[in-house]
């Protein structure tokens, strides 16, 4: 009877006070741990320190501890980025990420003070006016970047095969993107630059591809995405459906398999088929890797330079109570061909070296640029 009895109170221990999972006990001792540490360093630490920013610290470190997209945003960092993806914003003009503690620029933007002072894609910037970037985090290395236009900043840039630090004075300015430009070659090549997949990116190559298709000599297109630190996903699918027939444009696997979507091309390629040259480079991220991986892997462009980034996840930006958001990897791109873009990038098939840091239409000095129009010369 006695043992009947223990059996049924160990049967309603379990029922009303479930056991703790010991990896659940794991993380209520870390945050216990954290709170500790907290408090240690409030106390004890040489300067009196803001809890409030420690605490955005911690998130961002959090976040970043992810992968080097992942990110917390203040709620003026967030109303700021808001302002970016329309097309009008005040700064350098440079897309960043964090790589190794140090501030990594993926792009700079056509025509803007970042572009034109010489910063390029890869440069690692190791102090801003001054301040070692190392240890701080990315929103905290974005805000001081940031200040009033007509302002001046100091960046140092460590560069690869470069044995000296690289110091550049630039002056903020309101950035205002014109995504794309575009210009007859040779009297019968259409060359279209996108320099970036904002909020009309698409209405804008769609314009230029009807009036260049208006020439009837028109032999094909040269589609420039160098230094195109990428936007959003929807212009690149439809920027990418521009020069397609048929057929997938780009998947995304997530870790909930009810959230992988595929996206296709709708027939009606608005080129004809005429024959397509897409230049990349390093600077080359993000959505221009899905357009340039997309026309690759069905055939449909000749890609020429170099190897591209390879940011290849998907970021959700996700508002929070504070009218800050975090921005966060949900999810992984991959082309037509199953591979994946992250890490890696898109390969060209025809390697071209960058030799110049000018992308003008018809400078002399463009390697990428020349090649490209002998393709068309035969």
């Amino acid at each position: 009877m006695k043992k009947k009895f223990f059996i049924i109170i160990i049967l309603l221990n379990l029922f009303f006070f479930p056991l703790v999972n010991s990896s659940e006990q794991n993380i209520y001792e870390k945050i216990d741990l954290f709170g500790e540490v907290l408090e240690k360093i409030n106390k004890e630490y040489v300067d009196e320190i803001n809890q409030s920013e420690s605490m955005d610290s911690a998130i961002n470190g959090l976040l970043q501890s992810l992968d080097p997209y992942s990110a917390y945003m203040s709620p003026e960092v967030f109303d700021e980025m808001q302002t970016e993806t329309s097309g009008k914003f005040g700064g350098l003009g440079i897309e960043v990420s964090m790589e190794s503690g140090v501030v990594k620029v993926i792009s700079p933007i056509d025509d803007t003070p970042a572009s034109k002072a010489g910063i390029k894609a890869g440069d690692y910037i190791v102090k801003i006016n001054e301040i070692q970037v190392q240890g701080k985090s990315l929103s905290e290395a974005v805000d001081l970047m940031r200040g009033p236009v007509g302002s001046a900043i100091e960046l140092t840039i460590r560069r690869r095969g470069e044995r000296k630090a690289l110091t550049f004075k630039i002056v903020r300015e309101i950035i205002q993107i014109q995504s794309v430009k575009a210009d007859l070659l040779e009297k019968n090549i259409g060359y279209i630059r996108l320099t970036s997949f904002n909020e009309n990116s698409d209405t804008q190559v769609e314009k230029q591809i009807k009036e260049l298709e208006k020439n009837k000599n028109l032999k094909g297109y040269i589609l420039d995405l160098r230094n195109n630190p990428g936007g959003l996903l929807s212009q690149a699918i439809r920027i990418s459906d521009f020069f397609l027939d048929n057929g997938e444009i780009v998947s995304t696997k997530s870790r909930k398999a009810s959230e992988n979507r595929k996206w296709f091309a709708k027939k009606g390629d608005l080129t004809n088929g005429k024959l397509l040259i897409v230049l990349i480079n390093y600077g080359s991220a993000s959505a221009s890797e899905i357009v340039a991986g997309a026309l690759k892997d069905h055939k449909r462009a000749i890609l020429l330079g170099e190897n591209s980034f390879g940011k290849g996840s998907v970021q959700s930006i996700i508002p929070l109570k504070n009218d800050g958001a975090i921005r966060l990897t949900i999810a992984k791109y991959y082309l037509p061909s199953g591979k994946s873009i992250s890490e890696v990038g898109v390969s060209p098939d025809i390697e071209i070296a960058e030799e110049t840091d000018e992308f003008r239409i018809k400078t002399e000095t463009d390697n990428q640029l020349n090649y490209a129009i002998k393709l068309f010369n035969g």
